[in-house]
């Protein structure tokens, strides 16, 4: 989808029977919101409101789209839908205060009704000559834009939109209008009203006709994985056969601080890079499939983390390479985000010595591929063995009471709050851990057990994605000592060499948490052995 901006002049009538209507499909559209909000259906609502607020029926099943749209984007990035404030929560705050008076509030007030009162939109139809409601007139000297206001009336404002560049999409975009009015094989465009500064202003909305794939998978494709700590891109590069060929980091942190337009403009200078390097190598770019990322919320006592993810334009960023991949004739695949980080980290990571998140892009790339991650079979020894599980159920027990001694002592509310989302966390993992070791216990050791999930756990384990988040559980805090790591290296010892390995996880007996778990039988030994 391809959007260009345009100013349009009406004249003085014109522009106040424009701002009738705008006020007249903004209210709608609120209305619209608040009843798809109590559940109301579509249908209904629709047969409605032509007549409350006296817009043809293209205009109003617009609105309720539009309203739609809102109420979606609140699902996505789980925000309460019902706190949701037209015209923006930003400068409704503002206006708020008390203590803002005379002009200063006056202006506040005029940019918060043009936001919340004065737009208009019109969704394109290519069997109405690409948009009916609100359509663009050719003429021989100038682009005139013709508003329906009801009642076959229409009112005409001229278009203004300067060409700095030969490659102008707005140059692509006059000349598709003109070859539609000549073959009459009209495509459809889209186009949103408001007023800005006592200006209107024009978004035309388009569909790009899709150049034909010429780069494909076939010959291998780019991983790519956008983190926001530390806040930057993990690209790989993965031969069609699974294999990492080479690797590198984009840093964002230019991003952060920075103004909506300049992230923008900065945003599509990286994907441009992306592509290009793609488009060198020939090869297809794969990306995990998100729907939504928890941006976190008031109070949780992690303010400097949230003020991060708030600048974390990952979407913006993927969309963009997404539509230059299109452009450019390369495959662009995306990839289920289950557990590709937590694969990465344990596995591909110390294997190769490289840190997580490059580990993740190449799991990416691999899924992409087709390719299935199996558990290392030292690994899956791991998990068949109750000593390791007590020991790591044991620190996690440990770490918990840790915290929760932490938290009787923390008198600040928010720092409270972060210390019992941990708390929680834990009790899952802990939780994760009883179920694992309970399905060991219960089969005898000439048996091949399966766990709670019907999967087997001694020697021959079957992979699936629960088995991971297990291994995650298991290796993170009792293996590497952190909740959050980045240096998996010390896990390569035991992928590569299973005897020496286990020896050094198991710790001395009687010390730390292994002295609550262990039986007194097994407190004389000098060394605890997985085998």
């Amino acid at each position: 989808m391809i959007t260009l901006s345009s100013r349009v002049e009406f004249s003085s009538e014109d522009m106040e029977t424009l701002k009738d209507l705008m006020r007249r499909w903004s209210s709608c559209k609120r209305y619209a919101y608040q009843r798809l909000l109590e559940g109301e259906e579509r249908r209904e609502l629709k047969k409605r409101l032509q007549a409350m607020f006296g817009l043809n029926s293209r205009y109003v099943d617009d609105a309720i789209f539009r309203a739609q749209e809102v109420l979606k984007a609140c699902k996505e990035k789980r925000q309460n839908p019902k706190k949701v404030i037209f015209g923006g929560r930003s400068l409704f705050e503002k206006l708020k205060k008390n203590h803002l008076q005379g002009k200063k509030r006056q202006e506040l007030k005029r940019q918060w009704e043009e936001k919340r009162k004065y737009r208009l939109y019109s969704r394109g139809d290519r069997s109405k000559q690409g948009n009916l409601n609100i359509r663009l007139l050719l003429e021989e000297d100038s682009i005139k834009l013709r508003v329906s206001v009801g009642n076959r009336r229409w009112i005409t404002g001229k278009v203004y939109r300067k060409v700095s560049r030969e490659k102008d999409k707005w140059i692509d975009f006059i000349w598709s209008l003109q070859v539609a009015e000549k073959t009459k094989d009209y495509f459809p465009y889209s186009v949103e009203l408001f007023i800005k500064d006592s200006k209107v202003y024009a978004h035309i909305s388009y569909e790009e006709r899709i150049a034909e794939t010429t780069i494909t998978k076939d010959s291998g494709v780019i991983g790519i994985d956008i983190n926001g700590s530390p806040f930057h891109i993990a690209l790989t590069e993965v031969e069609k056969d699974g294999n990492l060929l080479s690797y590198q980091s984009i840093s964002l942190h230019e991003l952060v601080g920075k103004k909506r337009e300049q992230r923008e403009y900065m945003a599509w200078h990286i994907a441009h890079r992306i592509t290009d390097m793609a488009l060198e190598r020939r090869r297809a770019i794969a990306i995990e499939r998100l729907a939504g990322m928890p941006k976190g919320y008031r109070g949780d006592g992690r303010a400097k983390l949230r003020k991060r993810f708030h600048q974390w334009a990952y979407r913006s960023i993927l969309e963009k390479i997404k539509v230059l991949a299109r452009r450019k004739g390369i495959e662009f695949i995306e990839v289920s985000p289950s557990y590709t980080s937590v694969i990465g980290s344990l596995k591909y990571a110390p294997m190769y010595n490289i840190d997580k998140d490059t580990a993740g892009a190449y799991v990416i790339g691999r899924r992409a591929l087709g390719f299935k991650e199996k558990l290392p079979k030292n690994y899956l020894k791991l998990l068949s063995r109750e000593e390791f599980i007590r020991y790591s159920l044991s620190e996690l027990k440990e770490k918990k009471q840790g915290l929760k001694e932490k938290l009787k002592k923390e008198g600040n509310k928010y720092k409270r709050n972060a210390l019992k989302t941990e708390i929680s966390k834990l009790n899952k993992d802990i939780k994760l851990l009883v179920h694992l070791l309970s399905s060991l216990e219960s089969e005898p050791e000439t048996r091949e057990p399966a766990n709670l999930w019907k999967e087997q756990v001694r020697e021959e384990v079957k992979t699936s994605y629960k088995l991971w988040q297990v291994l995650r559980v298991a290796f993170t805090f009792p293996v590497l000592g952190k909740s959050f790591v980045r240096d998996f290296s010390p896990l390569k010892p035991i992928l590569v060499d299973w005897g020496r390995s286990v020896r050094r996880l198991a710790p001395m007996p009687g010390v730390g948490a292994m002295a609550s778990s262990m039986p007194e039988t097994d407190q004389k030994c000098s060394l605890i052995h997985f085998w």
